[in-house]
């Protein structure tokens, strides 16, 4: 229970990865920010799924790729618990689309979905997580790490994401650690909608270990690093993909 009296807050977490980061902080005592974007119903789910600590969730609805939202749904957790340990930048989509039909729009939706909503909300959560002496863990994906056709938009986000993770580590570290989780291919809702594009697949074959990963495995690599158990990790991608990617 490291995390009982403890405020966390986690961008994107009604369903998939941050959803199930939610339900890991929840359990070691947390009180956990559950932000989303018109996705009351699944929060309402959340709540009663786990009535018996629901006290322990805070519903904030906030577009992320806003400032003046992001702003006030710092504040308004703030106003709550009157302090925030943990920030998980969570919140992403992704686009199946050859590069050259892509248009500005389509990067602009994805980059300021998946890359400036890192820097808004660390921006904003940043003087509170120094009080704490607080971490930031930080969503890529292991794409950057390997690349991937018609992914363009995504992976440059991802790949931004590990640099933003390395520079704000240096800048605010030792006061905050700054890290990051590149998952593989993972069981969540998004993975399923891409899987339904005519031709996509995941090659389970270079998988070594032959299956998906789950999002509360990939929730236990985010728990950690938010973690004293990762008290030395500064500025790290930790990348659990079933050995997709080795480095």
């Amino acid at each position: 229970m490291e995390f009982t009296g403890k405020t966390v807050l986690i961008t994107g977490a009604a369903s998939g990865i941050g959803r199930a980061a939610a339900v890991a902080f929840l359990r070691e005592g947390a009180t956990v920010g559950i932000n989303h974007i018109n996705q009351s119903h699944l929060f309402a789910e959340l709540q009663a799924t786990h009535a018996d600590c629901a006290d322990r969730l805070i519903e904030l609805e906030a577009d992320v790729r806003n400032g003046s939202e992001v702003k006030t749904m710092v504040d308004t957790l703030i106003a709550h618990t009157g302090r925030l340990d943990v920030l998980v930048n969570n919140a992403g989509v992704s686009q199946i689309k050859p590069f050259l039909e892509t248009t500005e729009e389509d990067w602009d939706f994805i980059i300021n979905t998946d890359l400036k909503s890192v820097f808004l909300c660390s921006k904003a959560a940043i003087p509170y997580l120094k009080i704490n002496h607080g971490a930031i863990v930080n969503i890529a994906s292991e794409l950057a790490l390997s690349g991937r056709a018609q992914y363009g938009p995504y992976t440059a986000a991802k790949g931004g994401i590990i640099s933003l993770t390395r520079s704000l580590a240096r800048e605010f570290a030792p006061e905050i650690r700054v890290n990051a989780v590149a998952p593989g291919p993972t069981m969540t809702p998004m993975l399923e909608k891409e899987a339904l594009v005519p031709g996509h697949k995941e090659d389970l074959g270079a998988i070594p270990m032959g299956r998906y990963a789950e999002a509360k495995e990939i929730a236990e690599s985010i728990l950690f690093l938010a973690s004293t158990r990762a008290s030395i990790f500064c500025g790290d991608i930790i990348s659990p993909n079933g050995g997709a990617v080795m480095r």
